[in-house]
């Protein structure tokens, strides 16, 4: 358990096993003039499948089984901003035998808490026939460095 399961805009960085960086591009503010909540979700898919592909070594697109996203969330407390490198934190909230549920965070270039976190959920299925299967040993042995922060 970590400060943040009762309030998360108590997660700080060193909650997560695993940070990268991400700098923040031009398109991505909206005409409010921050990041548009859009970009939170693809800033957290674009961290936890670059994570996976180092961690295993492979392109993950190339598996036998995939990890389709079926459920994700966001919660909001600070806005991010262009130009800006944002540091999305990666967490396992659970592993099951065929879906991976990871706690995600993006935080400002200077800032110590989140500015969003969020949920993203893996269901693995065979490539070609899309059908459920278990989660790929490659992936599981990787995911196994997040294992103790759920």
């Amino acid at each position: 358990m970590t400060q943040g399961d009762d309030d998360p805009r108590l997660l700080r960085r060193e909650d997560f096993p695993v940070l990268r960086e991400q700098p923040t591009r031009w398109s991505d503010e909206d005409v409010y003039g921050h990041v548009n909540n859009v970009v939170h979700y693809l800033m957290f898919d674009t961290a936890v499948n670059g994570w996976l592909m180092e961690a295993t070594g492979t392109d993950i697109r190339r598996l036998p089984a995939i990890g389709l996203v079926v459920e994700t969330s966001c919660r909001y407390f600070a806005e991010l901003r262009f130009p800006e490198v944002v540091t999305a934190g990666i967490g396992l909230e659970r592993l099951g035998t065929s879906s991976v549920v990871y706690r995600l965070a993006l935080f400002g270039q200077h800032s110590q808490a989140p500015a969003a976190v969020g949920r993203f959920v893996h269901v693995y299925v065979d490539a070609r026939d899309r059908r459920p299967v278990g989660v790929p040993d490659e992936i599981r042995k990787a995911l196994r460095t997040l294992e103790g922060t759920a």
